[in-house]
């Protein structure tokens, strides 16, 4: 039997999934060779080891936690519960404290993942020059409550992490940064992957590096690694003993392999990435009423999105108009992150996207534009004439 699903039921991936070849998609996974994969996932027919932490989940685990320099890393099957699973291998929340400083300028992803866990999201305002947290305005938010800060790396854009840093040491506080969209980003020569008490990674296919679905923790404390890894295999450390209510969170070795290949080629893939950027770059970051983030000198950039803020009386068009614009041409955008999370039914009882006024004028105005590896240029070209077209209109 077949099923056919409305495009209102699942809004976000239909927007993903191309209507013909002639259109230009906002996203587009980067995949190895047909035959690299193949070859990889060849030996899973002999070993018949599939899942639970097989050969090739361990090969990308030691692979990863080289490419990001951090100490120690844990894969899971996806970001989300990456997170949700370093929440839990804190015990945030255990000595009462359930207040956790994060930023509704998000995927609800992340905000997801502190509520299932019986924690309070507390949002603190962005910066309207990199949409990163304020660090300027957490530290009104701290309570006697509060038992940590959640960052997140928005569009690759490194948060303020040292002054971060000195807040939490003050209070007492764990932060835990969401570096879904960081991937080998690195500052002075430092991996984003080294920030914190603790990153989790996200490698979903629409990421800058992929496992088809999949996630990881990297951390400081060694410690973590045994309750990480039982966290994620029910609360089980042996066969015979479980020592907590745990879930189900580990990669399976076919994502395993598609993360082994796809880190082969990752260096490249951002290369092609920096330079499609580099094009939009050149081609709006004159035009008056739109702002872009051009990453700074010492960061070594990851270009894992292509966001466009849209000032509408100053370009003479609004960021909807054109979104709809490049949608009428067969061009794929996306309004990331539109609404708040603070605005979504879940939330929008208990908050207010008024008290976070920046981050609900920037998610009114923001606009994600086409970009992944193999975008032609001439494409970028053609998606900036449509765009400064709007203007003129």
């Amino acid at each position: 039997m077949s099923v056919v699903y409305e495009e209102a039921s699942f809004p976000i991936l239909m927007r993903m999934i191309p209507i013909s070849s002639s259109q230009i998609v906002v996203t587009r996974p980067s995949m190895p060779p047909y035959e690299e994969y193949c070859a990889e996932i060849a030996s899973l027919w002999e070993s018949r080891w599939l899942t639970n932490r097989g050969e090739k989940h361990r090969e990308l685990e030691t692979a990863l936690q080289g490419f990001l320099d951090t100490p120690n890393l844990a894969l899971f099957t996806n970001g989300h519960l990456a997170l949700e699973n370093i929440v839990e291998a804190f015990e945030l929340g255990h000595d009462g404290r359930n207040e956790v400083i994060t930023t509704p300028f998000t995927f609800v992803s992340t905000t997801n993942a502190l509520a299932r866990k019986g924690l309070k999201p507390v949002f603190c305002d962005i910066r309207s020059s990199d949409y990163t947290i304020d660090p300027e305005k957490i530290e009104s938010l701290i309570t006697e409550n509060t038992c940590a800060i959640v960052p997140v790396h928005v569009y690759g854009n490194l948060c303020d992490h040292e002054q971060i840093e000195h807040i939490a040491k003050k209070y007492d506080l764990k932060v835990i940064y969401d570096a879904a969209h960081a991937f080998g980003v690195k500052e002075d020569g430092v991996s984003v992957a080294r920030f914190g008490d603790a990153s989790m990674f996200s490698f979903h296919a629409t990421k800058v590096f992929n496992t088809i679905e999949g996630g990881a923790a990297s951390f400081k404390d060694p410690q973590l690694a045994v309750e990480l890894v039982s966290h994620a295999n029910f609360g089980m450390k042996d066969s015979e003993s479980c020592d907590f209510v745990g879930g189900n969170a580990k990669m399976n070795e076919f994502a395993a392999a598609m993360g082994i290949c796809n880190l082969r080629h990752v260096e490249e893939e951002i290369a092609k990435r920096k330079r499609v950027a580099e094009r939009y770059f050149e081609l709006l970051s004159n035009v008056p009423g739109l702002s872009l983030c051009i990453p700074p000198a010492n960061v070594e950039h990851n270009y894992a999105y292509l966001p466009v803020l849209v000032e509408q009386e100053e370009f003479g068009a609004s960021r909807d108009d054109i979104f709809d614009q490049l949608a009428a041409e067969g061009t794929g955008a996306r309004k990331y992150f539109y609404p708040l999370v603070t605005d979504f039914a879940c939330y929008q009882e208990e908050y207010s996207s008024s008290d976070t006024p920046i981050a609900k004028r920037v998610a009114s105005q923001i606009i994600t534009l086409p970009l992944y590896a193999d975008l032609a240029l001439e494409d970028v070209d053609r998606i900036c004439a449509i765009i400064r077209g709007v203007a003129r209109d």
